[in-house]
């Protein structure tokens, strides 16, 4: 097979979608030949075809609760992000339901930069085309550099890459720091494979021509959207082949989206971006546009699977896996085009609240037969359904505990229901005491999941995969990686990250995690001074990548700008972007992601955007709870300080502050024997006070006020220090957005690259300037939020920062004030404290 754009026969006509017709800028449309056309999609081979666009809102829906505008932000994917590709010459060959998705996207740029596009039959050939996205012919090994005589100089600067790549300029988040992470599903020689197609693509640049090739459409889709992030560098720089290949093949989110507003928890549980995209009114939306625009960004991103529902499966959610079957399988029918596979939360207890049976316990015949008849209603719903979510005997969910039974137990009967259609069961490992005695200091909430759960590695089915949060508690702003991550080597386990900030600011706060989840995915089990020139098998993403995968918890919903706080996308951006490539460099992802988002943008703007964003973790952690201790946020809602609001409560999140000092002694020797269960060195190295680093030193020991750590300060002076610095950064970060909020306004703002607005040019006026598209919309793209969406973008996020910086103050106080009391040692500095 030849791919190259310069030397086969067949010619693109410059004009090729100019004139395209709107049919063939929607995902499934297709063209055949060297010209433009448009013909019903290929079924895919379950016999389904892609969603078929929405004519617009059904006017008897009614709005969503707390609904925004109803057209929402562009997020990453505005039509200047597309110029690149959109001024040049493309051909696309191949088939498949994604091929017309990507077919409908460079469609659309081409119309709106005035490049062409044609779609071309297999077999057929290209030439003179500036970027060729194309499948592998049947014949041809999409990964042998003979199957690309394209880029004949480049076998020299073959790179085999994980996610990322080796291009400098726009979007470029090098992997030069951790190096190659895997090649062809690979980590470090262990097989990664198996749970969706070969994801893979190659990208060959020649004389500034690029022809990006892969083995199936999941990998064209992808090879597209990296071409998008980088711009115009994709195109400029030395001949190059490079293979791009995630690092795991489980890339998944998590909503916690209810579809009656719950009396406690409304409608999305620890939800910050307004009411569900999925469900209104105590249905599923009949209008699915928005979630149709939400899988594009997931896709663009690399996320390929979805739950929908939340994991605390109340009465009118169990439903979904009987009654609203077909309304599941629309919204299934809405990502299905992008890639993403659909999962359902479901509750342990069903076979009794949906079967009318009078046990769920796991080892009843009966109780087998009905999971798996509903397994085979679900997949003859939905044939390309990804499996289960279930968080079990955890918080007053029900579970095995109540027959006798364990989590195996429980967990390998619904495998064996799944099974025969390929299905999986994720099982949340999040499983403690919630109603621990706080008198009682040998009952530790840390050890709980790996006390559970080590003791039954080796005891689950292959496509049962345990479900593990990132740390031993509940996604606090610092805490100690799970040990068991490490514990289970004989069971498949996935690391769960939460996107939605409940206890990093809630979305009010400006916080990107990015940086956190590297340090977590990074995290070596053999110690801190192995090879870091690749991520290695012993690291939590090595161990993930080859077993479970990554998932996280979702932080959108109806609000105008997705996340509630604009600057919250970044979140969302960074973690599909390291799901993918794990080694990627965080800080080059919010870069990534800032140049998406804000194209063409003044370069103060810019500055100011990662000023805020870069170093946010670090600062939010600075003005909240100090060392690990984690927790001191109000019960219930979890927002703002009190320092003491959990410390007498069933919940087991002390830090046992006295008058003589503050933390948590886990260690073997004296405390609940937490340390010891990680592998060694970290096990000596948490347990002695002398190595123990200061960012966890209350988490795994109680110690004196005037203990020293290693920076030199007392724990009482750092707990100042820290407090009053972190309100300064806050401070300056208000500041410099006040500085620069009115670039984003409609009258003073960006327009993207090439498009200044001039003087009488009215081809702008009234132009969303803050990232949204012209108007060129199809299934999954938005338009226009409207006039003045930069200025509310602008206002929006000034807003959130002075809410930030009045919650930051409070927390200084608060946290301050109580540490002085308690302790009656005063700040070296002499400032204010009440």
């Amino acid at each position: 097979m030849n791919s190259s754009p310069r030397s086969t026969p067949a010619s693109i006509p410059d004009d090729a979608s100019s004139g395209a017709p709107r049919d063939a800028r929607r995902p499934g449309a297709h063209a055949s030949g060297p010209h433009t056309g448009s013909s019903p999609a290929r079924p895919r081979k379950d016999g389904s075809r892609p969603a078929e666009p929405h004519a617009g809102r059904n006017p008897a829906e009614p709005p969503a609760s707390g609904a925004g505008p109803a057209r929402p932000h562009a997020a990453w994917l505005p039509e200047a992000a597309f110029a690149a590709v959109g001024r040049r010459r493309v051909a696309i060959r191949g088939d498949g339901a994604l091929v017309g998705t990507v077919a409908a996207e460079v469609a659309t740029a081409t119309a709106t930069h005035g490049g062409s596009f044609t779609r071309l039959e297999s077999g057929s050939g290209v030439f003179d085309a500036d970027l060729v996205l194309t499948i592998a012919e049947d014949d041809a090994d999409p990964q042998a550099p003979s199957s690309l005589a394209a880029a004949p100089h480049a076998a020299s600067v073959d790179h085999t890459i994980s996610g990322d790549h080796a291009i400098s300029g726009r979007g470029n988040a090098s992997t030069a720091r951790n190096g190659v992470v895997a090649t062809d599903g690979v980590v470090d020689g262990r097989d990664t494979t198996g749970e969706e197609d070969d994801e893979s693509f190659r990208v060959s640049r020649e004389d500034g021509a690029v022809v990006v090739e892969a083995a199936c459409d999941r990998g064209l889709l992808y090879g597209f959207f990296h071409v998008v992030r980088l711009g115009e560098a994709a195109f400029s720089g030395p001949d190059l082949v490079e293979r791009h290949a995630p690092a795991t093949a489980l890339r998944m989110l998590d909503h916690w989206d209810n579809v009656a507003v719950h009396e406690v928890m409304g409608q999305v549980e620890r939800g910050y971006s307004g009411g569900s995209i999925f469900y209104d009114h105590g249905r599923v939306r009949t209008d699915l546009s928005r979630v149709e625009a939400y899988a594009r960004l997931l896709a663009s991103t690399g996320v390929n699977r979805v739950a929908i529902n939340n994991v605390n499966v109340h009465a009118r959610e169990a439903r979904l896996l009987t009654d609203d079957l077909p309304h599941v399988a629309r919204i299934a029918a809405a990502f299905r085009p992008w890639g993403i596979r659909v999962h359902l939360s479901v509750s342990f207890a069903s076979p009794i609240t949906l079967g009318g049976l009078g046990t769920s316990d796991p080892l009843d015949p009966a109780v087998a037969r009905w999971w798996r008849e509903a397994a085979d209603r679900v997949w003859a719903e939905i044939p390309d359904f990804g499996g289960f979510v279930v968080k079990a005997d955890s918080e007053g969910q029900p579970g095995p505990f109540a027959y006798g039974r364990d989590h195996a137990d429980g967990a390998n009967m619904l495998a064996e229901a799944v099974a025969p259609h390929g299905g999986l069961v994720h099982w949340r490992a999040f499983v403690y005491d919630h109603r621990q005695d706080w008198r009682d200091r040998s009952t530790d909430r840390a050890r709980a999941a790996h006390d559970h759960f080590a003791p039954l590695d080796g005891r689950f089915a292959e496509n049962v995969i345990v479900q593990v949060k990132y740390g031993p508690m509940d996604f606090q702003v610092r805490e100690p990686v799970s040990p068991v991550i490490a514990a289970m080597p004989d069971t498949r386990v996935a690391l769960e990250l939460q996107v939605t900030q409940e206890y990093t600011g809630q979305q009010k706060h400006a916080v990107y995690l990015g940086r956190q989840w590297s340090e977590v995915l990074t995290f070596d089990f053999a110690g801190p001074d192995g090879d870091r020139a690749a991520l290695p098998p012993t690291s939590v993403a090595g161990i993930v990548a080859r077993s479970g995968g990554i998932v996280a918890v979702s932080n959108v919903g109806d609000d105008e700008f997705w996340t509630g706080h604009p600057l919250a996308q970044a979140n969302l951006y960074a973690y599909g972007r390291l799901a993918w490539n794990p080694a990627a460099d965080p800080t080059a992802l919010l870069d990534e992601w800032i140049a998406l988002t804000f194209p063409g943008a003044p370069a103060d703007v810019v500055h100011t955007l990662h000023e805020v964003l870069d170093e946010s973790w670090e600062t939010y952690e600075r003005y909240t709870s100090p060392l690990g201790v984690g927790f001191m946020v109000r019960p219930g809602h979890h927002y703002g300080p009190d320092v003491d609001g959990y410390e007498y409560t069933p919940w087991g999140t002390y830090h046992f502050a006295d008058r003589d000092g503050i933390g948590v002694d886990r260690t073997v020797a004296t405390g609940t024997g937490y340390a010891g269960l990680y592998p060694q060195p970290w096990a000596s190295v948490y347990e002695s006070l002398e190595t123990c680093p200061d960012e966890l030193l209350l988490f795994f020991h109680h110690v004196p006020y005037t203990h020293v750590l290693h920076s030199g300060k007392t724990v009482i002076q750092h707990i100042y220090d820290t407090h009053f610095d972190g309100v300064e950064r806050v401070e300056r970060f208000a500041a410099a957005w006040d500085g620069v909020a009115a670039a984003l306004s409609d009258d003073g703002g960006h327009t993207g690259p090439g498009h200044a607005p001039r003087p009488g040019d009215t081809a702008h006026a009234g132009a969303d300037t803050a990232g949204a598209d012209d108007g060129r919309a199809g299934p999954g793209r938005t338009t226009p939020a409207g006039a003045g969406s930069g200025a509310r973008l602008a206002a929006r996020v000034s807003e959130r920062l002075a809410e930030q910086l009045r919650s930051a103050i409070e927390w200084r106080d608060q946290v301050n004030t109580y540490f002085y009391r308690k302790s009656g040692i005063p700040d070296e500095q002499g400032r204010t404290i009440f």
